[in-house]
């Protein structure tokens, strides 16, 4: 691991002192981020595509291709490259 024992305990420990109300921003944060990254990798790969075919394919990329199928049907019609 590339964390010393002593900065993971200090790093508990200020998890363990931050209100729930704290936490909860910092993971939504993170969600966001994620979410950010993951559409800037479909605009990558599909420069050109239209805004809803990239929407399709990040509820590709998030949702999974089963679910994805599910709650967006025009997911079947796309060019799977």
């Amino acid at each position: 691991l590339d964390t010393s024992p002593e900065i993971e305990r200090l790093q508990i420990e200020g998890w363990r002192r931050m209100s729930s109300e704290q936490k909860a921003a910092i993971v939504t944060g993170l969600t966001q981020a994620v979410f950010d990254v993951a559409l800037a990798g479909v605009r990558h790969r599909h420069p050109n595509a239209p805004a809803r075919e990239q929407f399709l394919r990040l509820a590709l990329v998030t949702l999974g291709p089963d679910l994805a199928g599910q709650a967006f049907p025009d997911v079947a019609a796309l060019d799977p490259r």
